[in-house]
């Protein structure tokens, strides 16, 4: 089943996706409103072939849902509204520094890739791991 990790904050919106236990960061949306980024991902997810979604949680660290928790929770059910796909939550605390230590500085073809897109890979594999328990 190929699954797909979103990073998701207000500027940008990192993706990843698993397929047959390789996590690998694809994309990174940028500067487009709402209506916008569910369209735009919606094609994107189905371009991948994705059957299901886990959109990145952030929690406070004692695990109190804030502001960007409450907003993550409202996008995934729009997304889900908008794909027909699953989609969950999954916590994602720390991906964002985990993500900065992961980081290559380059790329085979040169290019320094998107934090948030890593950041979209270290949730990704989080959730995978809590599958397989």
């Amino acid at each position: 089943m190929k699954v797909a990790g979103i990073d998701f904050g207000r500027k940008r919106v990192g993706i990843a996706v698993a397929d047959e236990g390789w996590v690998v960061p694809v994309d990174v949306l940028e500067g487009l409103s709402e209506a916008a980024l569910l369209d735009r991902l919606g094609k994107r997810l189905a371009e991948l072939a994705v059957e299901h979604v886990v959109v990145g949680w952030p929690l406070n660290m004692d695990g109190s849902a804030g502001f960007q928790a409450h907003a993550a929770e409202r996008f995934a059910e729009k997304l889900r509204l908008n794909t027909g796909l699953t989609v969950e939550l999954h916590d994602e605390r720390l991906t964002s520094f985990e993500a900065r230590l992961r980081r290559p500085s380059r790329t085979r073809r040169g290019k320094r890739p998107k934090l948030d897109a890593i950041a979209a890979c270290v949730m990704l594999e989080g959730w995978l791991q809590t599958q397989t328990k």
